[in-house]
């Protein structure tokens, strides 16, 4: 039987009470499925950094780059910051350095949870930001400028490469989704093409490769219609591309109309690389109390333990995927938990326990 091997950083604050959740989790998994995840822990974040001066542990940054699989919980202190004033991000180096274009952030409304809309359709919300993660906006990370303490600019890149391989990457995922009962096996691309070249540009090359792609539905819309009418009718949506921006602003958007970060799941894909986390931060005001949400940690574990599966061929990890955020999904329908940032009193383990009753 294959190990697989991942490199885990649970990070800082609630990030390492999430991750105990997914390890608690991913246990009782590969005992059923009889599956073999070798996790090795490593330091990092900004605690790290305050005492140590690295972002990373010695050599965690080639283990992540070796591993089948990164699992992050959640990195960054408020107080903590670089000598250029920006956060402790570790893995937004991973993205470039391994190729993460694909930024995938699920935002799905659970069972006997509040509505943030009072419309009965919000309970069907179902969709994915797909955010490019390499480029747009954030490839001026690092590389911006500020001249004579009168004018900063920060460059939007759009390549032709990237996107290539982000929109086949968008059909792809909305195939799968249909195929899985989910979803209108439809991809919208959100861009601000009426006036930046580099959005026109973007939208000529999703243009093409959505003419490849023919067996998937395919529109257009501007990235300020698509906030008008995520708040209007989000259960119109499937599966939403766009530039790196666009998706980091969105996507929390998104994550608000089903809960709260607390729900928001997130994968980093590339062609070689994955790395799942949260999307939500490290919460240190919340730290240390077990009052934390570990959904998002749960499911994007499950969306590890998918394309892990998926990337290697093996059924058991597929099958194990399904089983967990089913588990996630079962947890809520049952009615014995509702995190506190929802209203209820649920934290860590509550939500853990219910998972693993409903894993079986």
């Amino acid at each position: 039987m294959h190990q697989f091997e991942i490199a885990v950083f649970p990070g800082d604050g609630i990030g390492t009470e999430v991750m105990d959740a997914a390890e608690t989790v991913l246990k009782a998994l590969q005992s059923r499925f009889e599956i073999r995840l070798h996790c090795t822990r490593w330091d990092g974040g900004a605690a790290y950094y305050r005492e140590t001066g690295r972002e990373l542990a010695e050599g965690a940054f080639e283990a992540a780059r070796r591993a089948d699989a990164i699992l992050f919980g959640a990195m960054g202190l408020p107080d903590v910051r670089l000598p250029d004033g920006t956060e402790i991000a570790p893995h937004l180096e991973m993205r470039r350095a391994f190729g993460l274009f694909a930024g995938v952030r699920p935002a799905r409304k659970y069972p006997n949870t509040p509505q943030t809309l009072a419309d009965p359709r919000a309970e069907t919300i179902d969709l994915i930001v797909l955010r490019e993660s390499t480029e747009g906006l954030f490839a001026s990370r690092g590389r911006g400028t500020v001249e004579d303490d009168r004018v900063a600019r920060d460059t939007m890149e759009i390549t032709r490469a990237t996107s290539e391989k982000l929109f086949d990457f968008a059909f792809k995922l909305a195939r799968r989704r249909s195929d899985s009962g989910r979803g209108a096996r439809r991809v919208t691309c959100v861009d601000k093409s009426n006036v930046f070249v580099s959005m026109a540009f973007f939208r000529a090359i999703f243009d093409e490769r959505a003419a490849q792609a023919s067996d998937v539905t395919s529109d257009r819309a501007y990235v300020d219609a698509v906030a008008l009418d995520l708040v209007r009718k989000p259960w119109d949506f499937d599966v939403m591309v766009m530039e790196n921006m666009f998706g980091d602003i969105l996507s929390d958007l998104c994550g608000g109309l089903v809960g709260g970060m607390g729900m928001a799941p997130c994968a980093e894909i590339g062609l070689e690389h994955g790395l799942f986390q949260p999307a939500h931060g490290s919460a240190p005001d919340i730290a240390g109390q077990g009052i934390a949400n570990p959904t998002a940690m749960l499911v994007s574990t499950a969306m590890m333990l998918d394309w892990l599966g998926e990337r290697r061929g093996d059924a058991r990890l597929v099958a194990a995927a399904a089983s967990l955020d089913e588990a996630v999904w079962q947890a809520y329908a049952g009615g014995t938990i509702l995190p506190r940032e929802l209203g209820g009193t649920s934290g860590v383990r509550e939500v853990t326990r219910a998972v693993l009753e409903a894993i079986g």
